[in-house]
Parts: C-alpha cells; structure tokens; sequence
C-alpha cells in the first residue's frame, strides 16, 4: 500500500477520538452580522473559527513510514497570529480537534499563502502528490449506516490500522501546476477528491481568501450528500518529491449563513 494512501487512512485515527453532540456545537457557535450587497444583511453562525492564537485545539497527525515530519507553529506577520507550515522532505497534518455537521455548517472559509509551488508536483501522478498546502474537509465513517461491502472494506482497515480511516475528504489544493480540470481524484485513493482552487506559481508570495460551499463541492465530487459528521485538517507536504517548501494558514472559519434582521 502506497504512502498517500497509509497517509489518507491514517487521518481516520484522529476522528475517532472526537465525537461531539450538535447541541453542544450549536452553544459554542459565534455569531456574525456582516453586511452584504444591496444593502441586507447576512447573518453568520459559525462552529469552527481559528485564528491561531493558540493550537490548543489542533491534534498532530503522522503516518507510519513516513519518519519526517513537517513543522507547524504560530507565526507573527504585521501583528497578527498565523499558522506557518514548513515542509522539507516531509509529510504531516494538523487536525482540528471539533466534529461538526456538514449540514447545519456548510461553508469554509481561510487565507493562504504559499513561499513557492513544488517543481516536481503533479496532481495525476503519485510521485508528485505533495502540495505546499492544502485544507481538508474530513468526513466520518459511520459503520451503522455502510453497506455490507463498506462494512467488509473498512472493518479490514480497522485492524490494519487500529481506527476506522474517513469515509470520504475533500480536499482543496494549491496545485503545482495548471491542469485544465478544477477536480480530480487523489491518486491513491477515489474517496479523497481534490479541489485545485489555485494552481501555480502565479499567486505565491500573497495572501488569496478562499470560500467553498462544503455540500455543494461534496456532490459535484462524489454525486451524492456526504455523511453528517466532518472536521478538518491542514497539511503541507514535500514526501514524495523530496523538496523543500513553507506555507502560512489564517483565519479558517466554519459557519452557515442566514438572512439578517435590520
């Protein structure tokens, strides 16, 4: 089995350990009034907002067989606290420590930057399935609700691995490289389906925002609703291609949006 997909499995680890009930997300929920155009309002409930004060709330990932590890720490740039990834010939995640339901909280929101792309990256190849960075959206396998195959399949995984692996991810990328299709599946595995929001050099050096609609992108991957039960994760990794790379993450928000009241 190859690296990637002891890597994609390994994920699963993390999200058995947490659980939580959609009341108690609902309690810890932020609420925004923001402004938006012609003069309404839109009101935004969030579950998830990181603005990397702190990585209390994060939990390292590593893969077996895969002995170096990317650094991850919190970075000040004008002021202002952000998450910076360096990778060199390594591979590591970052997974957020809360479960939240894709359906009451369906849109993700973050900044990112990149130092530079990877030379010898490449999105159709498994030799060069390494990114500078890249944010997943985690989902939780659920053996109550798998058919008689997933039950077989993912039961082997288990004790392989000791922890159900996710059912599914989506997976936003900054591509290497320009491909002419904005989604294709990993190259290891057909349930992590990749997002390739930005591709190539062109950006590196600044900040992009990126917005993405978490069930809308989940149904144009995998032509049906996902299960309930996310989390996310951030990782840059240079593995594969054995280069050297730095990226920095900022204000990562999970939320929903609701018309507002004047």
């Amino acid at each position: 089995m190859g690296r990637g997909r002891r890597a994609s499995m390994n994920i699963g680890r993390i999200l058995g350990r947490r659980r939580l009930l959609w009341v108690a997300t609902a309690t810890l929920s932020a609420l925004m009034v923001l402004p938006a155009r012609g003069g309404d309002r839109i009101r935004e409930t969030t579950v998830i907002r990181e603005t990397f004060d702190t990585l209390d709330d994060w939990e390292p990932l590593t893969f077996p067989k895969i002995p170096r590890h990317t650094r991850y720490r919190i970075e000040q740039e004008n002021g202002n606290n952000v998450l910076r990834a360096d990778a060199d010939a390594s591979a590591s995640a970052l997974v957020h420590r809360k479960v939240f339901s894709a359906r009451d909280f369906p849109w993700i929101r973050w900044r990112w930057k990149i130092e530079k792309v990877l030379s010898r990256g490449d999105a159709t190849r498994k030799a060069g399935d390494d990114y500078p960075i890249r944010i997943y959206v985690i989902f939780r396998y659920d053996p109550d609700k798998a058919s008689f195959g997933q039950r077989l399949k993912y039961g082997a995984a288990k004790a392989f691995y000791g922890r159900y692996p996710p059912h599914s991810t989506l997976n936003y990328i900054w591509a290497n490289r320009k491909h002419p299709s904005l989604v294709l599946p990993n190259t290891y595995t057909d349930r992590a389906m990749m997002f390739l929001l930005e591709q190539g050099r062109d950006k590196a050096g600044r900040w992009v925002e990126e917005e993405r609609n978490i069930l809308d992108d989940y149904r144009t991957a995998f032509g049906k609703d996902p299960p309930d039960e996310a989390t996310v994760a951030v990782m840059c990794d240079t593995d594969n291609t054995g280069e050297r790379t730095t990226a920095w993450v900022d204000d990562l928000v999970v939320f929903r949006k609701e018309a507002g009241s004047e």
